[in-house]
C-alpha cells in the first residue's frame, strides 16, 4: 500500500513537478541571448522645476527599475530597445525608449483627474474619486494568490465588511456574507460577471478577472433592486488591448493535507478498550443491564488484539491542487479579443476518490467604429465532482472518520467489498468505514454551462448612447448516485434489495434583456450630469428530471434497465422578472457629489397585488480638499466626506410559495364507501411580498503624504423588514410541516469598516501594506406576531440578541458523591458520582430545557486581513493575514469524541472521573449517557478568535527578453500555513449553516494546508 502511494505521488506531484523545473531551466538559459547592458542615469523634475524623490523609474514589461533619491536623480541598467516608464502618484505617468542616449531628464505633469483609478458600478463605471457609495475596490493581484476554484473564497479579508465560511472540500460550498445578516433565508450576494447577473460563480475561472469591486450599501446598489440587498459583487474579466497578439500561459501545481499538529488525538486500541470496559462496567454496577463486548476484554476468546487502526493516518493524504492556463489577447480598434481557457483540479486529501475538475473557457471581443462600439462575451464550462457521502442525512464523513474504532481494520476482503466493518457481538460499535464507504458508492455531480452576452451602443448624438445588451445563461447538470451491495459492518450493510442508483438531469435558462440609455453632459464647466434610464426584462426556467432504481446484484452494472424496481418524477418551474431604473450622477465644480437611483421590480415570485417593489437611494460626497477657502495641512493631500441612504429588496423564496399545494389523492371512507377527493398539505400566506432592507452609510476618505498613505473610515446601519420566516402553526390546522411562511422579522446590523494602505519605494526597494477591519453588530428586533424564538441545534435566535447564539446548558463541576447528588436540583433518577453537575438557572429545584442560558454569539465582531508585499530589482515576495474575533464556536465535532461509549473517542476521555482519580472536568463513561452528560452545554464551547497566513509567496523575474519571451516569473507560494488559535478543533474557520446555527462546527472538512509552485510567461 505504501509503494501504491509513493507512485501515486510520483504522478500527480513530482512529474507535474519536474515539468515547471524543466520550463524554469529553459527560460533560464534563453536569457543568455539578451543583449548587453548599458547604464542611464537622469533627474526627474515637475512642472515647477521641483525635483521629485521617490519616482518608480522600471523597465516596460519587466519588473527591474529603480527609484529616484531625494535630489531626483535615478540610474538603471538598460538595453537600448528598452523603454523606460516613469510613474509617481498625482503625475502623469511618461514611457521613454533609451535608444542611444544614457542621459534621460524627465519632466512630469501633475494629473489629478486621473488619481483614481475607473471602477465598475451598478450598469455602468464610475471614477473612484468620485464614488458616493460603500464600494470596496478588492486588489485582485492580492485576491488572486489564494488558489481556489471559487471566487467567492478569493474575497476572504480582502475587503471590510465581508465575511466568508470555508471548507477544505473538493468544490465544496463557500459561504459568504456582506455587511451581516439580511434575511432569514439566502444571504449571499448578488454576483454580476461582466454585465451578466450569475448564480453560482465558482463555474467560471478565477484567474481571469481583472477587477472586482463589492456594494454594499443600498445607495451603490440599490440600482439592483430586488437581488441588491445582500450585497453585490461586481467581476469584470479581462478585455482585449489593441496591438499585437500577445500569449501568456500560467501554471501552477501543489499538493495539500491536513497539518498533523491540527489532528485530533484519539484513543489507540488499547486506551478504546479500557474506555468501553469502564463504560459498560459503569452501566451494569447501576442496573442498566446493557450486553458486554466480547472483542474488548483480554480474558476473552473474542478479544481482538491483532489490530490497532490509525483512522487519521489511514485516511489523511497529500491532495493534489493544479491549474492551467492559456491567455491569449490582441486586436484593433475595430475588434480586440481576449481569450483565456483554463483547467483546475483539486483532487481530495482524503483516501477516497471525491475530487472537482474543471474546463472553461472565456472570449471577450470589444470594438469601436464611429460612434457604434459593440462588444461579445462568450464563457463556456465544464465540472466534475465527485461527492462525499452520508449514510444517514445531517451526519459528517469526519465525524465518522473521528470515531472509527481502532480495533476495526481499513481493507477485509472476507467482506462484500473489500472493505473493513465492525462485528455486531464481538464489538457492537456502530461505526462507519468512510473510506470503504466513499470508495464504494458513486456520487458525482457534472455540469455544462454556457454564458453569453452580446451588446451593442450608439452614440445618438454627442452625449447621449444607447445600449442595448443581451445576455443567456444556460445551465445542464446531471447528478449519479449509486449505491451497490456491500458489506461494512452489521449496522452498515446494503442489501441487494437496498442498493440504488438515483440520477437528475436538469437545466437551467436564464435570459435577460437590456435597454439602456444614457446623457453625459457639462454646463459652465463645473455642472457635469449623468443620467440613465433602463428597462430590464428576465426569464428564468428551470426544469429537471429524477429516477430511481432498487434492487441490484454484485457486480451488476449499474443501469436502470437491471434494477428490481424503477420509478422517476419531473418538474418544471418558471420565473419572469421586469424592472425600471434610473440613475442621476451630478458633480459640481469637482467639489460637491450627488447621486440618486430608482428601481421597480416586478417579480413573478409573488402575488400580482404583491409582485411589485419600488426601492431607491440617494447619497452625496463632498471633496474638502478642492474647496478655495479651506487649506489642509501639507501631509493632507485629499479629503472627502461622503454619506448616503437608501432602500433595497429581497425576494428569496421559491417559487409559487403563495399558492396552496395540495393532495388530490387524499381518499377518504364514508361508511362502506371510498370516496375520492383532495385536501390541502401545507398552509400558505397568499400575501407574501418582498423583504425589505434600508440602509445608512457614513464615510471619510483621507490621502497623505502625496496619497502614499491613504485610509477610510465608514459606519453603517443596515436594518432588514418583513423578512421571511417560518413560523409555528398549531397541529390542529392539519398543516404539513406544522409552519407557515410569512413576512415576520426584523434585524439590524450595525458597524465600522476601516482601511488603510501605503506604499512606498527606496531606491531598488519598494513595499506596500494594506490593512482592513470590520465590525459587526447583529441585532433580532421581531420574530413574527409572539417573537417566539427560533431553535436551530444550540443555536437560538430571540429578540433583542444576534441571530444564532448558543444557547445550552451550563456546567458546574462534577458530582463527588451521592450526598452531593441529593442536595443538589434533580437532574435524572440515574445520576451517580463522576456525572455532570448541571446548574439550575431557574432555581425550581430540577434541570430541564428551562435551564438553559444563552453562552455567547457566534457572528465575528470584528473580521480583518492584512496585505503585506515588496519588491527588491527582480524578486517579489507578498503576505496576506485573514482572521475574526469576538466569537463562540460550539465544538460539536469534540462533543461526539467525548460520548464515553462503544464509538471510539479522544484522548481526554482518559482522564474520567473515578474514586481514584477526582480532580477532573471528563465525567464517567457510561453505556447510554444516562445522566446526560453529553447533553449540549458549555463543555464544548471554545474562543473562536484566530489569525491565520492565508498566503505567502515568493517570487522571481527571469531576466529575459527575446523574440519569443517577453517576460517570465517563477513562484513559491503557501496557503494556510499556520493559525493562531485558541480553538482546539481542525479549523476555527469552518462551513455550517450560515444562519441559525453558524456557530456549531460538526465535522466541516477542514482547510488544508497547501505548498504549490509555479511558473508564468508571457511571449
Amino acid at each position: 500500500m505504501k509503494r501504491i502511494k509513493q507512485s501515486c505521488f510520483d504522478y500527480y506531484f513530482l512529474i507535474p513537478f519536474k515539468g515547471i523545473i524543466s520550463v524554469v531551466i529553459i527560460l533560464m538559459s534563453t536569457s543568455l541571448f539578451a543583449q548587453e547592458a548599458k547604464m542611464v542615469q537622469g533627474t526627474v523634475m515637475s512642472d515647477d522645476g521641483s525635483p521629485l524623490p521617490g519616482v518608480n523609474i522600471v523597465i516596460k514589461n519587466s519588473s527591474i527599475g529603480t527609484t529616484t533619491d531625494f535630489d531626483g536623480n535615478y540610474s538603471i541598467s538598460t538595453s537600448p530597445e528598452d523603454i523606460l516608464v516613469f510613474t509617481y502618484i498625482g503625475f502623469e505617468s511618461q514611457e521613454i525608449t533609451v535608444g542611444n542616449e544614457n542621459i534621460i531628464n524627465v519632466t512630469m505633469k501633475e494629473d489629478f483627474a486621473n488619481l483614481d483609478e475607473v471602477v465598475v458600478i451598478g450598469y455602468g463605471t464610475q471614477r473612484k474619486a468620485d464614488l458616493t457609495g460603500a464600494v470596496s475596490v478588492v486588489d485582485v493581484d492580492y485576491a488572486k494568490k489564494t488558489m481556489t476554484y471559487d471566487v467567492a473564497k478569493m474575497l476572504q479579508g480582502q475587503a471590510p465588511g465581508v465575511t466568508v465560511q470555508s471548507s477544505g472540500e473538493p468544490g465544496g460550498f463557500v459561504n459568504i456574507k456582506i455587511r451581516g445578516i439580511t434575511s432569514f433565508r439566502n444571504n449571499n450576494p448578488l454576483f454580476v460577471v461582466d454585465g451578466v447577473i450569475v448564480e453560482d460563480p465558482y463555474d467560471f475561472a478565477t484567474g481571469d478577472i481583472e477587477s472586482m469591486q463589492v456594494l454594499k450599501d443600498a445607495s451603490s446598489a440599490a440600482i439592483y433592486g430586488a437581488r441588491g440587498a445582500n450585497g453585490v459583487v461586481i467581476i469584470t474579466t479581462k478585455k482585449g488591448k489593441e496591438g499585437k497578439l500577445n500569449i501568456s500561459y500560467k501554471t501552477t501545481i501543489g499538493f495539500q493535507n491536513v497539518a498533523k499538529n491540527r489532528w485530533y488525538s484519539l484513543a489507540n486500541r488499547e486506551q478504546y478498550q479500557q474506555l468501553v470496559r469502564a463504560a459498560e462496567t459503569n452501566a451494569n454496577d447501576q442496573g442498566l443491564n446493557v450486553p458486554i463486548s466480547p472483542g474488548v476484554y483480554p480474558d476473552n476468546e473474542l478479544f481482538i488484539d491483532n489490530i490497532n487502526t490509525d483512522w487519521q493516518d489511514a485516511a489523511f493524504k497529500a491532495g493534489i491542487i493544479e491549474n492551467h492556463s492559456i491567455g491569449l489577447n490582441g486586436g484593433a480598434k475595430k475588434l480586440s479579443y481576449n481569450v483565456n481557457l483554463d483547467y483546475f483540479k483539486n483532487t481530495s486529501y482524503i483516501e477516497t476518490p471525491q475530487a472537482y475538475e474543471r474546463y472553461s473557457a472565456n472570449i471577450n471581443l470589444n470594438g469601436e467604429k464611429g460612434r457604434f462600439k459593440y462588444g461579445a462575451k462568450l464563457a463556456y464550462s465544464f465540472s466534475d465532482k465527485e461527492n462525499f457521502n452520508e449514510y444517514l442525512a445531517g451526519t459528517s464523513s469526519i465525524i465518522n472518520l473521528l470515531q472509527a474504532i481502532p480495533t476495526m481494520p481499513v481493507y477485509d476482503p472476507t467482506r462484500d467489498g473489500g472493505y473493513g466493518g465492525t462485528d455486531g457481538i464481538a464489538q457492537r460499535a456502530i461505526t462507519l468505514n468512510i473510506i470503504g464507504y466513499n470508495n464504494l458508492i458513486t456520487n458525482e455531480n457534472k455540469r455544462n454551462r454556457f454564458v453569453g452576452n452580446i451588446w451593442g451602443e450608439f452614440e445618438i448624438f454627442k452625449g447621449l448612447k444607447y445600449k442595448l445588451n443581451i445576455s443567456g445563461d444556460r445551465l445542464n447538470w446531471n447528478t449519479r448516485y449509486f449505491n451497490p451491495p456491500s458489506d461494512l459492518g452489521w449496522y452498515y450493510v446494503t442489501g441487494n434489495a437496498e442498493s440504488r442508483l438515483e440520477t437528475t438531469n436538469g437545466h437551467i435558462t436564464r435570459t435577460i434583456l437590456n435597454n439602456l440609455l444614457t446623457y453625459d453632459v457639462t454646463l459652465v464647466d463645473k455642472h457635469v450630469f449623468n443620467l440613465m434610464a433602463g428597462v430590464i426584462q428576465e426569464r428564468s426556467d428551470n426544469y429537471n428530471l429524477t429516477a430511481r432504481g432498487t434492487g441490484y446484484e454484485p457486480g451488476e452494472i449499474a443501469h436502470f434497465e437491471y434494477a428490481d424496481d424503477r420509478d422517476a418524477f419531473e418538474r418544471e418551474t418558471v420565473e419572469t422578472y421586469k424592472s425600471y431604473i434610473g440613475r442621476l450622477n451630478y458633480s459640481f465644480d469637482d467639489k460637491y457629489l450627488l447621486e440618486a437611483t430608482f428601481r421597480q421590480d416586478k417579480s413573478s415570485k409573488f402575488q400580482p397585488k404583491n409582485n411589485t417593489g419600488n426601492y431607491f437611494s440617494v447619497s452625496g460626497a463632498w471633496k474638502v480638499h478642492n474647496e478655495d477657502f479651506i487649506s489642509l495641512p501639507d501631509w493632507l493631500n485629499t479629503l472627502k466626506l461622503r454619506a448616503g441612504y437608501g432602500q433595497l429588496g429581497n425576494n428569496t423564496i421559491g417559487v409559487y410559495e403563495f399558492a396552496l399545494n395540495t393532495n388530490s389523492f387524499a381518499n377518504y371512507l364514508f361508511g362502506d364507501d371510498l370516496a375520492p377527493g383532495t385536501t390541502v398539505v401545507k398552509i400558505v400566506d397568499p400575501d407574501i411580498k418582498w423583504e425589505d432592507t434600508e440602509t445608512t452609510n457614513v464615510a471619510a476618505e483621507f490621502g497623505m503624504f502625496n496619497n502614499r498613505l491613504q485610509f477610510t473610515a465608514e459606519y453603517f446601519k443596515k436594518k432588514s423588514t418583513d423578512l421571511l420566516a417560518n413560523v409555528p402553526i398549531p397541529y390542529s390546522s392539519g398543516s404539513f410541516p406544522i409552519e407557515l411562511t410569512t413576512n415576520a422579522g426584523t434585524v439590524q446590523n450595525t458597524g465600522m469598516e476601516f482601511t488603510l494602505s501605503f506604499s512606498d519605494t527606496v531606491k531598488d526597494f519598494g513595499y506596500n501594506i494594506s490593512a482592513n477591519l470590520g465590525t459587526l453588530k447583529n441585532e433580532v428586533l421581531k420574530i413574527g406576531n409572539n417573537n417566539t424564538p427560533i431553535q436551530d441545534g444550540v443555536g437560538r435566535t430571540e429578540v433583542g440578541r444576534s441571530a444564532g447564539e448558543i444557547y445550552t446548558y451550563q456546567t458546574e463541576g462534577i458530582f463527588q458523591s451521592q450526598e452531593e447528588i441529593d442536595n443538589a436540583p434533580f437532574q435524572t433518577g440515574n445520576t451517580r458520582p463522576g456525572d455532570i453537575k448541571f446548574k439550575d438557572i431557574n432555581e425550581d429545584g430540577q434541570i430541564n430545557d428551562e435551564d438553559r442560558t444563552f453562552q455567547g454569539t457566534v457572528i465575528p465582531k470584528i473580521n480583518f486581513g492584512l496585505n503585506l508585499s515588496a519588491n527588491y530589482k527582480n524578486f517579489d515576495f507578498s503576505c496576506f493575514f485573514q482572521g475574526a474575533a469576538g466569537h463562540k464556536i460550539y465544538n460539536a465535532t469534540y462533543q461526539n469524541l467525548m460520548l464515553g461509549d462503544l464509538v471510539n473517542s479522544h484522548t481526554d476521555m482518559l482522564n474520567y472521573w473515578r474514586p481514584d482519580n477526582t480532580d477532573t472536568n471528563v465525567p464517567r463513561p457510561v453505556i447510554g449517557d444516562p445522566n446526560g452528560n453529553n447533553r449540549n452545554s458549555n463543555r464544548f464551547i471554545e474562543d473562536g478568535d484566530y489569525v491565520r497566513l492565508q498566503n505567502i509567496e515568493i517570487g522571481y523575474n527571469l531576466p529575459i527578453e527575446t523574440k519569443v519571451f517577453e517576460k517570465a516569473r517563477i513562484f513559491a507560494s503557501g496557503q494556510n500555513l499556520f493559525v493562531i488559535t485558541k480553538y482546539n478543533g481542525f479549523d476555527p474557520d469552518f462551513l455550517s449553516n450560515g444562519l441559525f446555527n453558524r456557530g456549531t462546527e460538526f465535522g466541516s472538512f477542514p482547510n488544508p494546508r497547501t505548498l504549490a509552485l509555479g511558473v508564468q510567461v508571457d511571449f
